[in-house]
Formats: structure tokens, C-alpha cells, sequence
């Protein structure tokens, strides 16, 4: 609390307004991506609040604190009305007190009965769920809400006030407590079962702040109105006089029948949004049974809230990572723009990518001698094949500003802006390329926003470190190199500098040299088990980009990439060609006509031993060297004049061979041949 007084002296600034609103790609009220709640961060295996359950939902969630109050107004994170499942504040002291709580006597340890300091030298937090293992008990302190805020990346938070009319009671003036607290720390929404804090707080709040009214079973009886939930929730104009949304049990939205099937929808999310009122759900977790419907696939029970017509705006769960996979879908990620179609990085390649259905726009960025930011020109021309040379010398050059001000325009789902060679560009030509792309995202409100996603793609570990304490950037880390294993060393290397990791697509599934497919790595599960975003690079059309096992067909290997190999996004150079698959009934396997996966290895399988492919050498583990880069040196000052200072061009991507021997193409086609005809 004496930090959250020193801190009002110089608070910092609240939630930003979102510089730019997306198209309506979802139907949730504001036409975003639903969110992601995470109720005290990965409760699902963790204690609350534990920090290992904060950095593991931290880049794909909000972070929701359950608030409890010690007698001096110490502030932490706690679901419950005491402190005995989820702390062992028991061992420290073991007397309880009871209480009269809403008509009932509840017993136990209650935070008010303590002072902040008692709490934190004390009391440390256990998994309060019992049937979750109990490994990380007693190993963290409970979660005090002004060491998690004043972090110099903190989570996006959500204050949730529980029990306002108890603390009250016993002394707490908790609507001044809450309005110090939002004074000096930005936050993005905060909740209460009880509409006489909400109406206390609204109106003095950061107009960025949502305020939500949180209802809980429809049998509980709210206390400022001593009405059932289930009757309240009948008044949605009312709600809205005090409130920007709701939060709800699931029941409310999908009923489940005592034979535990679901019921009827109600019109509840419709209703509400009709009414300007965001949705939100709580109560998800994988491990709570809670319809045959579902036949126990959390994804499934996400997905049935996140319909086409109409969805939730955000869902609470004990597992961000699975509502995150199941919300988050595969990333169409440009190369260069439509660098199929257009000379790569000239605005006609951007504004096709866009076009075509890029979610993802990328900038990899270029330096003059005088350090302006711009993407360099790249050849339209496929290895083999010539691209549209029509227009092979159209287009021209984009400085970064304006590539970023064509994304925030369009409205793009995000950017992705590549930088390399820094070491280079600052130690030997004094150029400070990091300091150029930071301005200019900061410049263009990039780094004060969270409607478009931004991604800093590096191969060097160094550079993404620069950007970590920005929470509105999702750090890349770029591997050039075809790898077969990823030990988890190196994986916890890449997570002290990254969250996401693009790497060739043949480090996931394994080509020979006649380019057929011989198997899959384990490569996308290690880096996935480590909770890291898998990007794959580069996906052409050109048939002899591709290995046979896609029969030519460009649209077999993205269904390999999705269905089979689960890839979060990939580079293409031809973004029309990926959405109009991903976009498609065919790109659901539950769909009649759907375009099926090729099997790794099913193919080779039929190739007469006697005439196989020599295998390879084993394909080289990731190793921690790899991974590590040593410290950007200063930038130097260069006195002479030089040429222009042009960074080298991103470490070519690897795909699957692209020239095969004559003999390798013969023998597949008379296998394919006679595959035919047997089966005629």
C-alpha cells in the first residue's frame, strides 16, 4: 500500500484507446478476437497467482484477480472469501474465527483479520483444487496486486472486487481502496457481483477501464438489491446504466439438463449485445466435467460459445492455453507482401497481401546510410518460374512509417516487422536499426494498443531482448537452419527472449532428397509443450517447391501443416491461395469434400526398397548455442562518408527441395502410375 502512495506522485498513464478498429472478423459485440481470461493465471496446474502460472498465461491472456483485502488495505489475489484452501495461512496461524456471511456462518481464515505484512513474510499460496497436483504448494508468496502492477511488464489485468459488503463490514472502504489502486496502476477491466460498488465506482474511472457486472448463480441473491441473479439479469437496460458488460456462469448461455446433455440457448448474448453490453463466461476448465456433449474436449465446450453468428466477448478459464489454441486460428502470415504476385515489399505486394487475405502483414526492415527504415524491393521471380512479368518492375519502395501506417488503414490482424543484422549495422556502418523500428512503432501507437497484433521477428536473441518489456509485442525468433529435435534446454533458452519461434517448414515434417516425405519430427510438440506459437516458413505454389507426396497441389500441403503437423501460422508468398483454403468448408476435417493431409511417410512406403532414396544424415538438434546470441554492441559513430549501408536480406528460407534428378521424378510418376491403375 505505501508503494501505491509513492507511486501516485507520478502515476503513470491508464489503458491507451485502440489507435485502429479491425474488420468484423468475429461476431463478438466490438468485432475482435474474443479474450482470453486467465483466472489468477494457470490455475489448471499452478497455485494463484503462482509465478510460473502468471508467465505461462501472461502473453495469451488477461490476468484475472480475484481481490482480497487485508486491515491495512493490502491488496491480493485470492478466489474464495477465506484463505484456507488456497494458502497456508493454517501453519502460520491455526486458529479460525467464524462469520455470519450473507446468512450463513462460514469459518475459517479471513484476510481482513491480518496485516499486509503478515501476509506476505508468512503465507504462501497452495493449489486450491485438490484433485490438481499439489507440487507447487507452498513454494510462492500469495500475490500482492501492487508488486504484480508495478512490474516493469505487467500483465493485462482484470479486477475482480468479491465480497465488497464483508469488508465493508469489518472497517475496509474498498470503492476508495479500488479507485487508489486504478489511479496509479493501468487496468484494462474491473468486476463486482455487487451493483452498489459498481454504481459507487462508475463515472470516476479511466474511461480505457471497463466496468463489468459479474452475476453469479442464478439462485444467489445480489446483496444492494437482495435480488436473485436469475431475476436481475432479466433487466439488461438496467445493467447498462451501471455497467459496459456482464460477466456470467455458463449456464446462462447454455443451460444443462439434469441428465447432463445441454439444454435450449438462451438469447442472452444476443439480447445483450443489441444493448451495447459485452458477454463474458466464466467457469471453464478442462479438468470440471460439465456436458456429454462435449465428450470431454474443452475445445469443443470453448467452441460452442464462440459461434459464427454470435459469440462471447472473452471466456474465464483455469486453462488460457487451451482457450487461446481454440480461439486463435491458423495465421496467414505474408512474405514479403504477395510477393507471388508482386515484386516483394513494394506496396502493390502489400495491399495484395491484404487483399488476399493476409492476417498478418510483414516489413523486413532495410537501413539508407542516413537511417531512414524502409523494406527492400525483392524479386517477384519463383526459382524455376517466372511470376507475373507483367508487372515484374511495378511497385514501389514503403519506409517503414508508411508500411505501418498502411497496416493500422487497413486494419490488418497484425504486422510483422524483421530485423536483422543489428550487430553488423550498429558496430560497422553506425546505424541503430532497433532504435529505428522502436520509434517508429512507438510513433505510430503500435507499442500503446492491443487490437492489432505486432510481432518482432528476429534470429538474433539480443535484438528481441530489446523489445520484452512491451506487452503489446509478441517477440518471433527466426531459425534459418533445419533442425530435427528441440531439447529442452534450448526450448528454455528461447523462452527467456521469445514467445513465438518461425522456423522451416521441414524441421516439422521430414523430406528426403527425391522429395518425398519421410516423417514428422517431434519439433512442433516440444516447442508447443513449452507454451511457444509455431510459425513455419516458406509455403510457394510452384508444384516444384512442393514434394510429391502433395500430389502438386499446393492446398494439400497447407491442410499437412494444419491438420497434421498443428502449426500456429506460415509464411507464404501467395496469401490468396492459403485463405481461400483456410476460409473454406474444405479446411474442416468434419466436412464431407475436405482436403485431406498427405501422411508423411505413407508414400515412401510404396517405393521398392531396392531403388530407395539413400537416407540422410540425422537432422541436427537445436542446440543452446544456437539459440544465444552475445550483447548489440554500441552504436558507433561513423565519420566518413560511406555507401549507402543496406542490411543483408533475412537468411534464405528453407523448403522442401526445389530441383529434383530426372531419375526421382520418373520413378514417382510410374509408382503413381500403377497406384492408378490397381486401383481401377
Amino acid at each position: 500500500m505505501a508503494q501505491r502512495h509513492a507511486l501516485l506522485q507520478n502515476k503513470p498513464v491508464g489503458p491507451q484507446v485502440p489507435a485502429a478498429i479491425p474488420a468484423q472478423k468475429w461476431s463478438t459485440l466490438s468485432g475482435n478476437e474474443p479474450l482470453v481470461i486467465a483466472r489468477g493465471g494457470f490455475t489448471g496446474l499452478f497455485p494463484e497467482g503462482n509465478p510460473d502460472a502468471i508467465g505461462l498465461s501472461k502473453d495469451i491472456s488477461t490476468f484475472l484477480c480475484n481481490l482480497q483485502l487485508t486491515k491495512d488495505a493490502g491488496a491480493y489475489c485470492l478466489t474464495g472469501t477465506t484463505l484456507d484452501n488456497s494458502t497456508t495461512i493454517a501453519f502460520f496461524d491455526p486458529k479460525e474465527k467464524t462469520y455470519n456471511i450473507n446468512g450463513n456462518d462460514v469459518r475459517g481464515h479471513f484476510s481482513f483479520d491480518y496485516t499486509g505484512a503478515q501476509i506476505d513474510q508468512n503465507v504462501s499460496v497452495n493449489q486450491a483444487i485438490f484433485s490438481r497436483p499439489g507440487f507447487f504448494d507452498g513454494m510462492s508468496p500469495v500475490l500482492n496486486v501492487d508488486a504484480l502492477l508495478s512490474d516493469k511488464a505487467p500483465p493485462k489485468f482484470w479486477l475482480n472486487v468479491q465480497n465488497e459488503v464483508l469488508y465493508t463490514q469489518h472497517g475496509l472502504k474498498v470503492v476508495d481502496i479500488v479507485l487508489e489502486i486504478l489511479k496509479v496502476y493501468p487496468i484494462d477491466f474491473v468486476s463486482s457481483s455487487d451493483i452498489g460498488f459498481l454504481k459507487s465506482v462508475n463515472g470516476k474511472l479511466n474511461k480505457a477501464t471497463k466496468v463489468i457486472f459479474q452475476l453469479l448463480r442464478a439462485t444467489d441473491v445480489e446483496p444492494t438489491t437482495r435480488k436473485p441473479y436469475g431475476e436481475i439479469v432479466k433487466d439488461l437496460l438496467n445493467i447498462k446504466s451501471f455497467s459496459s458488460g456482464i460477466m456470467v456462469p455458463k449456464q446462462y448461455i447454455w443451460p444443462v439438463k439434469p441428465d447432463k446433455y445441454l439444454g435450449l440457448p438462451t438469447t442472452l448474448v444476443v439480447d445483450a449485445h443489441k444493448l451495447g453490453l459485452e458477454v463474458y463466461v466464466s467457469g471453464f476448465a478442462n479438468d470440471l466435467f460439465s456436458s456429454y456433449n462435449y465428450s470431454y474436449d474443452p475445445t469443443a465446450e470453448y467452441l460452442q460459445f464462440l459461434d459464427k453468428e454470435v459469440s462471447v466477448d472473452g471466456v474465464v478459464t483455469d486453462f488460457p492455453s487451451t482457450a487461446s489454441n481454440a480461439i486463435g486460428p491458423t495465421l496467414i502470415i505474408s512474405r514479403d507482401g504477395a510477393s507471388g504476385v508482386y515484386p516483394g515489399s513494394t506496396d502493390l505486394a502489400y495491399n495484395q497481401a491484404i487483399v488476399d487475405g493476409a492476417d498478418i502483414i510483414d516489413c523486413s526492415v532495410q537501413m539508407t546510410k542516413d537511417g531512414i527504415a524502409f523494406s527492400q524491393i525483392v524479386n517477384p521471380q519463383g526459382n524455376d518460374f517466372q511470376r507475373n512479368p507483367a508487372e515484374k518492375n511495378s511497385g514501389k519502395f514503403v519506409t517503414l512509417p508508411e508500411f505501418l501506417e498502411l497496416a493500422k488503414a487497413k486494419a490488418v490482424t497484425g504486422t510483422l516487422v524483421n530485423i536483422s543484422n543489428a550487430a553488423y549495422l550498429a558496430s560497422k556502418k553506425g546505424l541503430d536499426i532497433v532504435g529505428a523500428v522502436s520509434t517508429a512503432l512507438s510513433n505510430a501507437t503500435f507499442d500503446k494498443q492491443s487490437t492489432q497484433q505486432v510481432l518482432i521477428q528476429s534470429d538474433d536473441t539480443s535484438v528481441l531482448s530489446k523489445f520484452k518489456n512491451i506487452p503489446a509485442y509478441k517477440r518471433v525468433l527466426y531459425i534459418g537452419e533445419i533442425i530435427g529435435d528441440a531439447p529442452r534446454p534450448a526450448v528454455d533458452e528461447i523462452k527467456k527472449h521469445a514467445n513465438a519461434v518461425n522456423l522451416p517448414k521441414t524441421s516439422l515434417i521430414k523430406v528426403t532428397s527425391a522429395s518425398v516425405l519421410s516423417g514428422m519430427t517431434n519439433v512442433a510438440k516440444e516447442l508447443h509443450d513449452a507454451n511457444l506459437t509455431v510459425f513455419v516458413h516458406s509455403l510457394r505454389n510452384e508444384y516444384t517447391s512442393l514434394a510429391f507426396d502433395y500430389w502438386s497441389d499446393p492446398n494439400i500441403e497447407i491442410a499437412t501443416y494444419v491438420q497434421t503437423a498443428r502449426v500456429d501460422g506460415f509464411v507464404t508468398d501467395f496469401p490468396a491461395t492459403a485463405s481461400r483454403y483456410l476460409r473454406s468448408p474444405c479446411s474442416d476435417p468434419k466436412h464431407v469434400h475436405t482436403i485431406l493431409p498427405a501422411q508423411p511417410g505413407e508414400l515412401l512406403s510404396t517405393i521398392p526398397v531396392e531403388i530407395l532414396p539413400p537416407e540422410g544424415s540425422p537432422l541436427p538438434p537445436l542446440e543452446v548455442a544456437n539459440v544465444v546470441d552475445p550483447p548489440l554492441p554500441a552504436v558507433v559513430k561513423v565519420t566518413k562518408d560511406v555507401p549507402a549501408a543496406s542490411a543483408a536480406a533475412v537468411p534464405p528460407s528453407s523448403t522442401a527441395p526445389e530441383s529434383v534428378s530426372n531419375i526421382a521424378l520418373s520413378l514417382v510418376a510410374v509408382l503413381v502410375f500403377a497406384m492408378l491403375s490397381t486401383s481401377h
